[in-house]
């Protein structure tokens, strides 16, 4: 399928100089892919991006975030909220809602992800981040740049985004 419309993401504010690079969760790895895949995790509404910051941390105390507004524009999608999308690929629920953090084999998520990403720019889940809304969805992306059929940009029309990160310098 084809994902066309916006996307969010909530920052750490010294990264907001490069919100399309999908480092951390190459430096890091992430639910949907193994460390040394870069991918650009983003949320499909903003109240969903704000939750995936704070990761159940409570809303009372946010750390400081940069809130982006992504356009895209992408082909190649499989839409996992989909019940007939995931009987189609063999895939359960529980599959995209399993522990993966300090998993030393690859979880079953992330070896879904490396098998999606052979065929697939991204993916539609479910977002598993604590206070989020039943119908809260996520795009995991794998495959992204400035030009179609794989567009994602950022929306930054009065350019308030840094250009670099010099100002994280020490």
């Amino acid at each position: 399928m084809r994902y066309q419309g916006p996307a969010y993401r909530a920052h750490d504010p010294r990264w907001s100089w490069s919100p399309t690079s999908g480092d951390g969760a190459r430096l890091h790895g992430g639910r949907f892919n193994i460390k040394g895949t870069a991918t650009l995790y983003l949320a499909l509404d903003l109240v969903t991006a704000v939750n995936e910051y704070c990761q159940g941390l409570g809303l009372r105390l946010v750390h400081p975030a940069t809130i982006v507004s992504y356009l895209v524009e992408c082909d190649d999608i499989e839409d996992l909220t989909d019940t007939a999308t995931l009987t189609r690929l063999g895939v359960k629920r529980s599959d995209l809602d399993c522990a993966w953090i300090g998993v030393r084999a690859p979880a079953l998520s992330q070896a879904l992800g490396e098998r999606l990403r052979k065929t697939a720019a991204g993916i539609i889940v479910p977002s598993f981040a604590p206070g989020t809304a039943p119908n809260a969805k996520n795009l995991v992306l794998w495959r992204w740049g400035a030009h179609l059929p794989y567009k994602v940009e950022t929306y930054d029309p009065q350019r308030r985004l840094p250009r670099n990160d010099s100002s994280w310098r020490r």
